[in-house]
């Protein structure tokens, strides 16, 4: 039987809390935002959401906003559909995650993400693409270390 941690082994390797900061840049770099992440990725007994993420974040000016993402496994792929995102990861080698997906509360607008994972699993590097009307406008770059 092909369950998420056999169809999806680099992924599994992603169990755990990870913490980090996110930098977004717009289309010709110039900063935008900055602020400080944890992500907690959890592998479930739960055959509807096998798959659960939580992330925090946490700004310089105390401001703090914490989102769930559950999500179901098929094909090789997990996917979500939450209030927030509608999107899919699946691995293309041994260190990579793709991820893309859409902002329900911006139409016109989708992500690409890649995620590399070192190969001793302590560290981590994220870069976002996200498009408005098919238009490069901004980038989030992610560097994360695994703290549990």
């Amino acid at each position: 039987m092909d369950t998420i941690r056999t169809g999806m082994p680099l992924l599994a390797r992603h169990e755990g809390e990870w913490v980090g900061e996110y930098i977004h840049v717009d289309a010709n770099n110039v900063e935008l935002d900055r602020h400080a992440s944890h992500l907690q990725c959890k592998f479930q007994d739960d055959a509807t959401y096998p798959y659960y993420q939580i992330n925090t974040y946490t700004w310089s000016d105390g401001r703090r906003e914490e989102i769930h993402f559950p999500a179901t496994y098929k094909d090789k792929q997990i996917w979500w559909d939450t209030e927030r995102i509608f999107g899919r990861a699946w691995e293309i080698d041994d260190k990579t995650v793709v991820l893309t997906w859409t902002r329900k509360d911006s139409p016109g607008t989708y992500l690409y993400e890649m995620i590399q994972l070192s190969d001793d699993g302590k560290d981590r590097g994220r870069t976002w693409h996200w498009f408005e009307e098919d238009r490069l406008v901004k980038r989030t770059c992610i560097k994360e270390r695994r703290v549990k």
